[in-house]
């Protein structure tokens, strides 16, 4: 497993959120949004577990969540569970979604669509998972 000092961690995550910097990794690991360091010799040292847990927060504080709500939600998670989480976080760069046209398909679920996507095909989409959500109501 990967080590790494609280200054490389806030370097691998700026290059994925401009936003985060070493002060917010210090500010997190403080507050216990994180599990606790792991030691080298003796030093504390962050590894690969501490980075996806820090993505995974980024990405719910940036779907609206509080931090303490988002503390709450990532205890005791499977680290898998964490994993998946923080692989959204490339939804949040560069504005993506702010791009994309957003659909309510119902209360539950809502796409996002990339204009690159044909008027056709995203019709296609919309009428599909409409169908989808039907039939699963029927059942």
């Amino acid at each position: 497993m990967n080590t790494y000092t609280a200054k490389q961690v806030a370097e691998i995550l700026q290059r994925e959120d401009p936003q985060m910097n070493l002060r917010t990794v210090r500010y997190y690991t403080q507050i216990g949004m994180l599990p606790p360091l792991e030691l080298a010799g003796n030093r504390r040292v962050y590894t690969d577990n501490h980075l996806h847990h820090l993505r995974a927060v980024l990405v719910l504080s940036k779907s609206g969540e509080t931090l303490a709500s988002a503390q709450e939600k990532l205890a005791g998670l499977p680290l898998e569970e964490v994993i998946k989480i923080g692989e959204h976080l490339r939804m949040y760069q560069s504005g993506q979604l702010l791009h994309n046209e957003t659909h309510a398909v119902s209360e539950d679920v809502v796409l996002s669509v990339s204009p690159r996507i044909s008027p056709a095909l995203k019709e296609k989409m919309i009428a599909t998972v409409t169908r989808l959500l039907q039939e699963e109501g029927q059942k």
